[in-house]
């Protein structure tokens, strides 16, 4: 389990079918799950039934203070309407320019390490997209330094996350030998740094900016969220939002290595539908087949490779009891790797995304956002990250997939590629499909 829970519960679904019982770290019942009915009915339904799980809570919670990702009920409902302005269609439109610009500057770096040969693209992908999460929530004055000691903080403080999850024997040990503290202080480390930049901010002229958004949420009474929460929930939007999309993408250009017919096709759209216009949240919606390329990217290799939750009071669904305090875990990679719903369900295949053959899928078969009333916040975020960084790359760069390499997942909080994907970039063929143009 701790080398590799995805392999595990793939084997046990293979054995036990869509739906069994199982104890985290030998001590914490779990009902995992892949059947579309019981997620459907756990994340949607009857969602009110089933908060997030004390893991979740207890071990985020502890570093991450309390925000989207750890609160329930009213509190929840709250926040999420209040943070829900700041991912409408126009103020992500308004982000283009400032994510555009952040792009401008990671790809200069990018370029230098390319032209020397074959770079691991997850860490490099990785700094471009926090930078951006970083940037759309700070604003364009978020120092490099900064973001980089955030960006480390949280990966860190993930990994440490994880291994409390599942090796809960270990806790005890973790308090006594240091780990626990140490973590501690680097969460201590990156407050520091945000906390000084909310109460710059409270000093200066109203930015265009997530934090604007938080700054300006008032409640039903009238009051404003706190500097402490306001950190809170800035750290929960960068653990968010930046992971999910830098993973998509690595994933994504590993799969297009293989697919030279998709990467033409792909390359045909992002010109068509920009012709030389710089990119923005407006094109979105019309890259049709760049969106199909990215879900099924997200299909086979989920960002969240499992979701769970914990019910607060028995239940029962399609005949199966769910007793009060047990924990439900709606396997998402199991899901999407289920040949029941998924013919011939390794392979890489966009046009299953197609407009004819996505509304034929079966509801809460594809969910790497999550489902229900806490699916995602910054889905469409994700989505113009992705976008913005290929529609860069192809039409910088041809590359491919350096050889000798054992391309694997690591399932951490996040699907992480375990030993990184190595490519070697070469400028793209001087040619009308992909010509190099401003981004």
């Amino acid at each position: 389990m701790v080398r590799n829970p995805v392999a595990v519960f793939s084997q046990y679904n293979h054995q036990y079918g869509d739906t069994f019982r199982f104890y985290i770290g030998g001590i914490k019942e779990a009902i995992v799950t892949t059947n579309p009915a019981i997620i459907q009915h756990v994340l949607k339904t009857n969602s009110e039934n089933y908060h997030k799980s004390e893991i979740q809570k207890k071990r985020m919670g502890h570093f991450l203070g309390s925000g989207l990702l750890t609160t329930e009920g009213e509190a929840w409902r709250i926040h999420r309407r209040l943070i829900q302005k700041g991912f409408d269609r126009k103020q992500l439109q308004e982000f283009s320019i400032l994510l555009r610009e952040t792009l401008d500057d990671a790809f200069r770096k990018f370029d230098a390490q390319a032209a020397l040969g074959p770079v691991d693209i997850y860490p490099h992908i990785m700094k471009m997209t926090f930078a951006m999460v970083a940037r759309a929530l700070f604003g364009a004055k978020l120092k490099e330094e900064d973001i980089d000691l955030v960006s480390h903080t949280i990966s860190a403080v993930q990994e440490f996350i994880v291994r409390q999850t599942l090796q809960p024997y270990l806790n005890p040990l973790f308090a006594v030998n240091g780990e626990l503290r140490k973590h501690e202080e680097m969460r201590a480390r990156a407050d520091r740094v945000l906390i000084e930049y909310i109460e710059k901010r409270r000093h200066e002229a109203p930015g265009s900016d997530l934090l604007q958004t938080l700054m300006d949420a008032r409640y039903s009474d009238g009051s404003a969220m706190s500097d402490g929460l306001i950190l809170s929930e800035s750290m929960h939007l960068l653990v968010a939002g930046h992971e999910t999309s830098s993973n998509s993408l690595s994933w994504l250009l590993y799969l297009l290595t293989s697919r030279p017919d998709c990467l033409a096709k792909l390359r045909q759209e992002f010109d068509s539908v920009l012709n030389g216009a710089p990119m923005s949240f407006e094109h979105v919606g019309r890259l049709e087949y760049a969106t199909q390329i990215v879900n099924e990217a997200l299909r086979l290799y989920p960002p969240f490779w499992m979701i769970d939750r914990m019910a607060v009071a028995e239940d029962n669904v399609g005949g199966f009891t769910i007793p009060q305090g047990s924990m439900v875990i709606v396997y998402v990679y199991g899901a999407h790797h289920a040949a029941q719903y998924w013919p011939d369900p390794e392979r890489f295949d966009p046009e299953r995304f197609s407009k004819s053959n996505e509304a034929a899928q079966t509801p809460f078969t594809h969910i790497p956002f999550g489902g229900g009333p806490r699916g995602c916040i910054g889905g469409n975020f994700a989505m113009l990250q992705i976008l913005m960084i290929l529609n860069i790359l192809l039409k910088k760069y041809d590359f491919e997939l350096t050889p000798g390499q054992n391309i694997e997942a690591r399932p951490m909080v996040i699907l992480r590629p375990k030993n990184g994907i190595r490519m070697t970039f070469t400028p793209a063929i001087a040619s009308d499909r992909h010509a190099v143009a401003h981004a």
